[in-house]
């Protein structure tokens, strides 16, 4: 679905949300659930954790709502508020440890699978802004400018963040294509 943007037709059901209209909140955000799932899985790596860092955003959503003001995209707003909430678990210790035993515990990869997983292993070494802005724009289909929403950047910055990201994925995307 192209979104562009300003969402007039989310403006009757954002009024209706923002006056505590519960159906119209689950209206205006359904349709985002799922894309919002998998930022937070690309950005946490966990489906647990990206399924309760959803859920938390959700219910920020629903609490911030009076602060999206008419006219205001509805999409990198609430994805905004999805990778801050990702953000915001990537910082306890918790998961800190549960991610490091997830790395000790993993079973070895197939030959089939190396080229998969080295192009994995380089968008996991990204830095999360970079790698943030890659998803939102490649994965999720967002513009420039969402992305820059988004994340609460200039236009520009996204878009740096977005070539930088690529430049550095390079090489293992040349590795994948000789073998």
């Amino acid at each position: 679905m192209a979104y562009a943007l300003s969402y007039p037709a989310d403006e009757p059901l954002r009024l209706r949300a923002v006056a505590g209209d519960e159906a119209a909140f689950e209206s205006l955000l359904r349709p985002l659930v799922e894309p919002g799932l998998r930022l937070a899985l690309s950005m946490l790596g966990d489906r647990r954790d990206a399924e309760d860092a959803t859920q938390e955003a959700l219910t920020r959503a629903w609490r911030k709502l009076h602060q999206l003001r008419p006219g205001m995209p509805v999409r990198p707003w609430f994805f905004a508020i999805v990778a801050n909430q990702c953000r915001n678990v990537r910082r306890t210790p918790w998961f800190r440890l549960t991610s490091l035993v997830e790395v000790v515990t993993r079973p070895p990869s197939r030959e089939s699978e190396v080229e998969h997983l080295d192009l994995e292993r380089a968008i996991q070494q990204l830095p999360l802004a970079d790698r943030g802005a890659l998803f939102l724009h490649f994965y999720l289909g967002l513009s420039i400018e969402e992305v820059a929403t988004t994340l609460g950047v200039s236009t520009a910055a996204a878009k740096s963040r977005i070539y930088r990201a690529c430049r550095r994925l390079r090489p293992a995307v040349a590795l994948e294509e000789l073998a």
